[in-house]
């Protein structure tokens, strides 16, 4: 109970939050501290992919998204597709008690109604269809807050996404071509907005009180005579999910052109600063350092979009490929070249002011890369003073949508509210 003995709200966060991804974290924790700011008094837990990370890490309950452990693993034996099968009729069930708990749920971030990155329906779009449909049934409004989506070429996948976006009570994107996309598959979009990712509202090192390393080249006061350290953000990439055929040969000339373009750097006399995005990504560090033998290239291992944070804002410059790596260095103020793998990086990167400065991640052109990346260090000065501006932007445009949010989905006193209780103290 509240101090005017009301019953708080109950919300819930839902994703593949605590696996791995920093990205999906670093939104998670967006939305916790705009919560914890606007909303004190609610009651919060999550459905997440890894509730022993997020229970930890944020210090609030979860429980597991999926019953069945091995769910994102391929299945090949007879008992393991039979535990898969019967894990989904569990998660119905599962799904179903915990929305009935909740006023609101909020799906924060993430590129959840998209598949850019290999995907099967019954895997996390059958999840979220499930939030959204008993959301609707329930009366518990879900919240898909700054996501992001992209055209769908698989018919199954497409219709749990289309529908998922359908039932929802509130959706805004993270750039104009997740709305379009939405509207493409036929969605009503009339009333959705598009705000800058959800990790733009995280805290920077220098709001910490840490001081960014002083600049070089041309910011520093006369030229450089040491070349600065160069962070390159690498990704496990075999492709989207409609490249599955060509998964391996994608793969295979994304790690040969990386490593490529950290070796030029070296023979530069670079220091290069590996960093990653998933745990799935350590397979291309290890591949990039065994390849590129030199006391240059060194690895972190960074636990959040905060250390990222501290890599990317004591860099000269930043390439990279995960998305969340961009949005980090971005956020920084620093220079950054994309090795784009879908139009998300493509979007992000011109939103702020860099369109410019992306090479295809499909196709690493180790030369060309090159070329660029010293185009982009020879405008170093113009481009931080560029992403200072876009940055400001971007905080204000999120404290709009927190507003929104606020608005749209946070109504007190009224009968949803009550229904809802009522629900979940219904045997």
């Amino acid at each position: 109970m509240t101090s005017t003995g009301e019953t708080p709200l109950c919300v819930g966060v839902f994703g593949l939050l605590g696996s791995g991804n920093l990205g999906n974290d670093g939104s998670l924790e967006a939305v916790l501290g705009y919560l914890r700011a606007a909303h004190p008094t609610a009651a919060v837990d999550a459905l997440c992919g890894g509730p022993e990370v997020v229970a930890s890490r944020y210090r609030i309950p979860a429980t597991r998204l999926h019953w069945y452990r091995g769910e994102y693993r391929t299945a090949s034996r007879a008992g393991a597709i039979a535990a898969k099968g019967l894990g989904k009729l569990v998660d119905a069930v599962r799904t179903a008690a915990w929305v009935r708990r909740h006023d609101v749920v909020i799906v924060p971030g993430m590129g959840v109604l998209e598949a850019t990155l290999p995907l099967r329906p019954w895997g996390f779009p059958y999840a979220l269809f499930l939030l959204c449909a008993y959301g609707r049934l329930f009366g518990t409004r879900v919240a898909l807050v700054g996501v992001g989506a992209a055209p769908i070429g698989d018919r199954a996948t497409r219709a749990l996404v289309r529908w998922s976006a359908r039932l929802a009570t509130y959706r805004s994107y993270r750039d104009t071509q997740s709305r379009a996309a939405l509207r493409e598959m036929g969605v009503d979009t009339t009333r959705d907005e598009v705000y800058p990712d959800l990790a733009f509202a995280l805290p920077t090192p220098r709001e910490w009180g840490i001081p960014r390393s002083e600049p070089v080249g041309e910011l520093a006061e006369g030229p450089s005579t040491t070349p600065g350290p160069v962070c390159v953000g690498v990704m496990d990439f075999h492709g989207g999910n409609d490249d599955r055929a060509r998964a391996e040969e994608i793969h295979r000339r994304y790690l040969d052109g990386t490593t490529r373009f950290v070796r030029a750097l070296v023979e530069d006399g670079r220091p290069v600063r590996l960093l990653t995005g998933d745990a799935c990504d350590a397979s291309v560090v290890t591949a990039i350092l065994d390849a590129v033998d030199s006391p240059l290239v060194t690895a972190t291992e960074a636990r959040s979009l905060a250390d990222l944070m501290k890599e990317t804002a004591a860099a000269d410059a930043v390439v990279a490929t995960r998305y969340h790596n961009l949005i980090c260095a971005l956020k920084v103020g620093t220079p950054t070249l994309a090795l784009s793998y879908a139009a998300k990086s493509d979007a992000l990167m011109d939103r702020m002011g860099l369109g410019a400065y992306c090479h295809s991640a499909r196709e690493v052109d180790a030369d060309r890369l090159l070329q660029q990346f010293r185009a982009l260090e020879q405008r170093s000065a113009e481009l931080r003073r560029t992403l200072a501006e876009r940055n400001l932007v971007a905080a204000r445009q999120l404290d709009h949508q927190f507003t929104a949010l606020t608005r749209a989905v946070f109504r007190t006193n009224d009968h949803t509210h009550a229904h809802a209780h009522a629900l979940r103290e219904a045997p």
